[in-house]
């Protein structure tokens, strides 16, 4: 008893101490990180969720090709276009409110596309849940930057976040899989319901609304050029993808797109309020996190997408079993994230982390190229496959606390819809290239070859390895850049950088 009784005034003083120099802590922080980790995997579920349930839908409601695709590119479209917006609506309007309607519009937007009686229906809702997305992802990284303050507790959170937003992909796989497979398609859907109606009544309860003093006016013009610059950014890459990139509507909207978000760069440095104020992506360590989430964005499709067709169609494994091939990674990236952001940041800073991750992507890449038509999971999938999560576990769980980490209160919004644009925008450029580059693959392959089962096989082959080389040069070109943007030692903000906020 005269332990605990001697040990109270000491704990309580060195509290004292940390609330003084951190600020005081949010009341249920653990609880907010669990209403965030929710949102956040609901919104990355859906990125894939629904793909696996596509030729079910397809069958369904009887509709071409040419829609299915658009069911996919309706909600990147809306997400890519819009985050910036919803960043900047937390920063203004509270960080509950956005969180809250954005959970709320989510689940109604899933809703409608549930029960679509048509393709127009299903294409319309999931433009909106990308709509709520945009709102609801920023608001809810932002919300976990200003509950945690103190660098333990924040490091554990951010590894649990940044856990669930690198695993939340292949989780949707296999998610996908189990629901297409013993209940229905629209089930990939519906699920989301259950998950937004938990967030948000923790939401309500939990999470505080932080609004800044006098409420500065939404940057107008700033908007208009950000949204329209992204929204034919990602469109260009998608219409690239679908059509080639022979299609002049690919070329037009990435030329515009790219002058348009130019303008956007030159805006911000005269606008009173500015969507994007410079200081946020100013700061050293934040904008080698935020190039750090574009790569990485980029080089991760070549494993969810042609791996999921090397399983599928060479493998002959079901959706379900697809999906639980992915399980490993998904505990490697877990333990990884766990580690470097608890144990290895706060000592080595992000330095070292994130460009040993993007080197062990790389090696996976490389690796998965020696699979052949008898390859087997355990000595040939596997392996590679290990190697990548724990590669992306030292990727995702840093580079996102760097994105906000010192970030001011009132910028906290948009800071973290940065994080997401450039995962978003990179996956779209991934997409684009990847799905190109694999297309001409297998084209140059079979030229001149008689037609038969074998050499479409081998063809699909050679596509797959070629969408693997070029996502380990992603992860090479990302490992240079983050070696040399990154600042040695451990986390700290330069007095000297605009916007600094000391932590």
């Amino acid at each position: 008893m005269a332990r605990a009784e001697s040990a109270t005034p000491a704990t309580a003083e060195r509290q004292g101490l940390q609330d003084a120099e951190y600020g005081p802590r949010v009341p249920h922080e653990w609880m907010i990180l669990a209403v965030v980790s929710l949102a956040q995997l609901m919104v990355v579920l859906d990125a894939t969720i629904v793909t696996i349930a596509l030729p079910s839908a397809q069958a369904d409601l009887g509709f071409t090709n040419g829609s299915r695709q658009w069911i996919v590119t309706a909600y990147a479209l809306a997400f890519g276009s819009l985050l910036l917006v919803g960043g900047r609506f937390a920063d203004l309007f509270g960080r509950r409110t956005a969180l809250i309607g954005g959970l709320a519009g989510f689940g109604v937007a899933s809703a409608l596309a549930g029960i679509a009686p048509n393709v127009g229906v299903l294409i319309a809702g999931r433009a909106l849940q990308g709509l709520f997305g945009a709102l609801l992802a920023p608001a809810a990284l932002s919300a976990l930057t200003t509950t945690f303050t103190q660098p333990a507790e924040r490091n554990r959170a951010f590894a649990v976040y940044g856990a669930v937003a690198g695993a939340g992909g292949a989780v949707g796989l296999l998610l996908g899989g189990l629901l297409t497979e013993y209940l229905n398609w629209r089930w990939t859907l519906f699920v989301n319901l259950a998950i937004a109606a938990v967030a948000l009544v923790g939401a309500r309860m939990f999470v505080p609304n932080h609004r800044p003093e006098g409420r500065p006016a939404l940057d107008l013009p700033g908007t208009a050029l950000a949204c329209t610059g992204l929204f034919l950014l990602v469109f260009g890459f998608s219409r690239a993808e679908q059509k080639s990139w022979s299609s002049p509507q690919c070329w037009v909207s990435l030329i515009i797109g790219m002058i348009l978000l130019a303008f956007f760069g030159w805006w911000q440095t005269r606008a009173e309020h500015p969507l994007l104020p410079l200081r946020v992506p100013g700061e050293r360590n934040r904008g080698a996190s935020f190039l750090g989430m574009f790569i990485t964005g980029a080089g991760m499709f070549g494993v969810f997408l042609f791996l999921t067709y090397y399983m599928q169609l060479i493998l002959r494994y079901s959706p379900v079993k697809t999906g639980l091939a992915f399980l490993p990674m998904v505990a490697a990236l877990m333990v990884a994230a766990q580690v470097a952001t608890i144990t290895l940041l706060p000592r080595v800073g992000p330095k070292p982390l994130v460009p040993l991750g993007m080197a062990l992507g790389a090696i996976g890449m490389l690796w998965m190229t020696s699979l052949d038509l008898h390859s087997s999971y355990a000595a040939h999938v596997l392996p590679p496959l290990l190697v990548l999560g724990f590669g992306m576990g030292l990727i995702f769980a840093p580079a996102m606390a760097m994105a906000t980490y010192g970030v001011h209160e009132d910028d906290a919004g948009v800071a973290s819809a940065m994080v997401n644009t450039c995962q978003q925008v990179g996956g779209s450029i991934g997409t684009a290239l990847l799905s190109s580059l694999a297309a001409t693959a297998a084209a140059n392959y079979a030229k001149g070859k008689q037609a038969s089962a074998l050499v479409t096989a081998q063809a699909n082959l050679h596509s797959y390895a070629a969408a693997y080389r070029w996502s380990a040069a992603f992860f090479v070109v990302g490992m240079v850049a983050c070696f040399l943007l990154y600042r040695s030692g451990a986390p700290k903000i330069d007095p000297n950088a605009p916007g600094a906020v000391p932590l």
